[in-house]
């Protein structure tokens, strides 16, 4: 099949079938409302794009705790859960896919978005370069996050369970588990934000523990086959890093490996930055090349594609799925585009984060 053949084709991640191969990226659109629930326009926002063949929903976090931003949702509570069951009961209403993507950002926060708990937790107490939006939507530096005891971690893996189980309740297909972007999961793999020199820290068979169990919490309440991982090797978004990536994230491969996951998630290093501009950086490796072969599953692919780019390495076989995140902001039709060859809208950058439509459900589709 030709690359455009492959992305108009039906594939199946584990027990999820998704119509064609265009994935919706999960974007933070920092439009909570208050108690962080989901603002009531995402129904509408996420339901414009369900011809995607699966969406993958803004990162929302597992507790109060795991709040990074202002504005970012929460699937922690009953109200918030009640608001997201709206948001998949609309996908499904138009026959798409949706999965939700459970997060902790880990050190990457600000204590006046969790007051009640104090500064942010993290694998060591380091802190991170740089500053970041507190609840006042104002720039403040990082504080020194809280090395999390042995009991925390226990809690931390209960919280995604609930999670998990929240998200069960309000119909997700699926979720996916982001272990990507230097949030805390991430924290806990790579060497330079993991320092302890306990059974979660040191080698790297220690550092891939926190993710293990995490996944197994969340399997007593999804079938693995409905469940994904994000991970993003050689990233350097949110002061990431490590010694060995690719020692590192073949442990993690090798690992995922036995737990017949519905995907795995990669990001691309050439787009790491997150949130900070458009830049591609072109010298970055190819992780697709390099992790695709070693991973048994099915792989989706992330990172500044075009519809050109993205047919390439599907018919390449470097991936199964390809995910879109700008290009579903500014086109909620950007199936029907592709399948046109259609123009598309350009995106609105000051529009991302905050607001109200303007930049969200206002974007038009084709006539």
């Amino acid at each position: 099949m030709s690359g455009k053949e492959l992305m108009f084709s039906t594939v199946n991640l584990g027990a999820i079938e998704l119509k064609n191969r265009l994935v919706m990226a999960p974007l933070t659109r920092m439009r909570a409302v208050v108690g962080h629930v989901p603002n009531p326009l995402a129904k509408t926002y996420y339901a414009q794009r369900a011809s995607a063949g699966l969406i993958i929903s803004e990162a929302t976090q597992i507790s109060n705790l795991g709040m990074g931003y202002p504005g970012t949702p929460g699937i922690y509570t009953p109200e918030q859960t009640a608001a997201w069951k709206e948001i998949v009961t609309a996908v499904h209403a138009k026959s798409g896919r949706i999965v939700s993507q459970l997060w902790h950002v880990g050190r990457i926060s600000h204590s006046s978005l969790h007051p009640e708990h104090g500064v942010p937790e993290a694998p060591s107490a380091i802190t991170p370069a740089g500053q970041t939006y507190g609840a006042d939507w104002q720039l403040h530096d990082y504080e020194t996050p809280k090395a999390m005891s042995i009991q925390d971690i226990a809690r931390l893996v209960t919280e995604y369970q609930a999670a998990a189980q929240n998200a069960k309740v309000a119909g997700f297909d699926g979720v996916e588990i982001h272990a990507a972007n230097g949030y805390l999961l991430d924290q806990f793999l790579q060497d330079k934000t993991n320092q302890r020199s306990d059974q979660y820290g040191g080698s790297i068979e220690n550092r891939l523990r926190l993710l293990g169990e995490v996944i197994d919490a969340v399997t007593t309440v999804f079938p693995s086959n409905r469940i994904g991982v994000r991970l993003s090797p050689y990233g350097t978004f949110n002061d990431i890093g490590d010694s060995d990536p690719k020692a590192l994230f073949t442990a993690v491969i090798h690992q995922l490996n036995g737990c017949n996951l519905a995907y795995i998630h990669m990001i691309e290093p050439r787009a790491t930055g997150a949130g900070s501009g458009d830049q591609i950086n072109e010298d970055a490796p190819i992780t697709s090349e390099m992790f695709r072969v070693a991973y048994q599953g099915k792989f989706i692919t992330a990172g500044g594609y075009d519809q050109a780019t993205g047919e390439e390495v599907l018919e390449d076989g470097l991936a199964d799925a390809v995910a879109y995140g700008r290009l579903f902001i500014s086109n909620p039709d950007l199936v029907e585009r592709f399948w046109q060859n259609a123009p598309l809208n350009p995106c609105n950058r000051a529009t991302f984060y905050g607001g109200n439509e303007l930049g969200y459900t206002d974007y038009p589709a084709l006539k």
